[in-house]
């Protein structure tokens, strides 16, 4: 299995583990719906996604999963609070424009939302704009910059001090390590290369 396949197995199943069976759930940026459909197959899910490329769509279609092509904020507006068990964001926040209005409308229609972001404080990604003065490229940042994603990258603290201003509980949180998979106990600012952050309305 090649290593991105492995990655996404795992950062998937951790994200199931917080789903409940039979979860209405929302999946923002859903891309091929690689993680809607094993949400349905996985925990009997009620999985519905949006995103803006429409050929991911259409793979979302082959696949046997409902999808909206289309604005993610005009999409939620559509309905009332709560609607969700639970709204995902697997990769999506970095590339957001406005990431905090993207959170709070999550928040709103979901009763709860996993978020999952590369970690841009990784120690390889600071290494390498000290020593080579260029984007990083590295286990977790793999492409050139002219091909590179995301646009609006975060840290894990700055992910938590954004949470902690605007009053969002962390329920819980998932650090790994480069390889996406080997949990990250202690440093995670520094030493994880991936995190997963379930998040509920209201202060810790």
């Amino acid at each position: 299995m090649q290593k991105s396949a492995i990655k996404r197995t795992v950062d998937m199943q951790i994200m199931a583990d917080w789903v409940e069976t039979g979860a209405r759930v929302l999946d923002l940026g859903c891309g091929r719906g690689v993680l809607m459909e094993f949400l349905a197959q996985s925990k009997k899910a009620d999985v519905i996604g949006v995103d803006l490329d429409v050929d991911k769509i259409t793979s979302c279609i082959k696949r046997g999963v409902s999808a909206y092509q289309g604005d993610m904020m005009e999409f939620m507006r559509a309905f009332p609070d709560d609607h969700f068990d639970r709204v995902i964001c697997s990769r999506t926040v970095e590339e957001l424009g406005a990431p905090n209005v993207v959170i709070a409308e999550a928040l709103r229609v979901g009763r709860a939302l996993t978020v999952g972001f590369v970690n841009h404080g990784y120690w390889k990604n600071r290494l390498d704009i000290v020593w080579s003065g260029r984007k990083p490229k590295n286990d977790v940042y793999t492409t050139d910059w002219h091909e590179s994603r995301p646009a609006n990258p975060a840290t894990i603290a700055d992910f938590e001090a954004f949470c902690a201003l605007k009053a969002i509980r962390i329920a819980r949180r998932v650090h790994l390590r480069g390889d996406w998979q080997t949990p990250c106990a202690a440093l995670p600012n520094l030493l994880a290369g991936y995190a997963l952050y379930d998040l509920v309305r209201g202060g810790a």
